[in-house]
């Protein structure tokens, strides 16, 4: 099972449109695909909905694909406490992630990939070496998921080929 996980829980984010957009993209090419969606979702603890999400996501997973939005130079709390609210051992390590950053402005959270990869190293986890950082998203996606450049689109597409063979 692969999960892209929309990393804000931001209402109406760009961050859900991207990640959408990745699981349509995975879907087409790989059976077992999922979204989590962490709007609405009580992450911050490990309480009920964490250990479901835990059970039906997290841990089947074999391989993850975030999706994050720079906050403050880095990726949203949220993201961070979800992590740090799972049983790290069986959802996490030896394990393998994509990462997608999300920006409105230059950088498409360049710092926020690194700052993850760090972490999802310290994760025992294997990332793969193509990380897209989406600069000023509201010129690469539309208001309804749509990718408005052919050269954004083909990069995702190429990324998205080499996690599946990662």
């Amino acid at each position: 099972m692969i999960t892209v996980i929309a990393g804000t829980n931001r209402k109406d984010s760009m961050t859900l449109k991207v990640a959408t957009l990745y699981h349509r993209l995975l879907s087409a090419k790989y059976d077992n695909v999922q979204l989590l969606n962490l709007e609405g979702k009580a992450v911050w603890e490990r309480g009920n909905d964490m250990k479901k999400i835990e059970q039906q996501l997290l841990i089947p997973s074999e391989k993850f694909v975030l999706v994050m939005p720079e906050y403050n130079g880095s990726f949203p709390g949220i993201l961070k406490l979800m992590m740090d609210n799972s049983d790290i051992r069986k959802v996490w390590w030896y394990k393998k992630a994509m990462l997608v950053g999300v920006a409105d402005g230059r950088a498409g959270n360049l710092r926020g990939l690194d700052h993850m990869t760090n972490i999802l190293h310290y994760l025992r986890m294997n990332i793969l070496y193509n990380k897209i950082p989406i600069s000023r998203i509201n010129e690469e996606i539309g208001e309804n998921g749509q990718v408005l450049k052919p050269a954004t689109l083909q990069a995702i597409e190429t990324q998205i080929d080499e996690f599946l063979k990662f």
